[in-house]
């Protein structure tokens, strides 16, 4: 099982005119990225996520603002990460429950390795005990 991990993207640039971010193909995702979502305006504190993937892996990047990510991986252990930076990313693997709490400027990013699909998530934290916590 690969575990989730931070990746830290090339920062080009400098204070006085500003930075930027890239990746290119797979130089630092590690996957073919065939979605990219992001999620704003989400007031304070409120918990998005609360499921998980059976196939899909990602790269969770606060854009701008924090966004708190909890996961909880197949052997029940639990991890936390504090996203505040442009050129950091978690790469958040398939099976893994996640939830996001943001403050209220946040913006979340989402590199997916596959197209949307309602059957590739698991949105009971019961059903997702029973599948891989065991």
């Amino acid at each position: 099982m690969i575990s989730p991990y931070l990746i830290e993207f090339k920062k080009i640039g400098n204070a006085e005119i500003g930075y930027l971010s890239v990746n290119e193909n797979t130089e630092f995702v590690p996957f073919k990225i065939e979605r990219v979502f992001w999620s704003y305006f989400t007031p304070k504190n409120v918990t998005r996520g609360n499921h998980a993937h059976y196939n899909t892996n990602q790269v969770l990047i606060a854009t701008a603002g924090i966004v708190i990510i909890n996961i909880e991986l197949p052997t029940g252990e639990k991890q936390s990460y504090s996203l505040d930076k442009p050129n950091i990313g978690l790469f958040v693997p398939a099976n893994c429950w996640h939830t996001m709490t943001f403050n209220e400027s946040s913006v979340l990013m989402v590199l997916a390795s596959t197209t949307y699909n309602e059957n590739d998530y698991i949105r009971d934290y019961e059903q997702y005990k029973l599948i891989y916590c065991k």
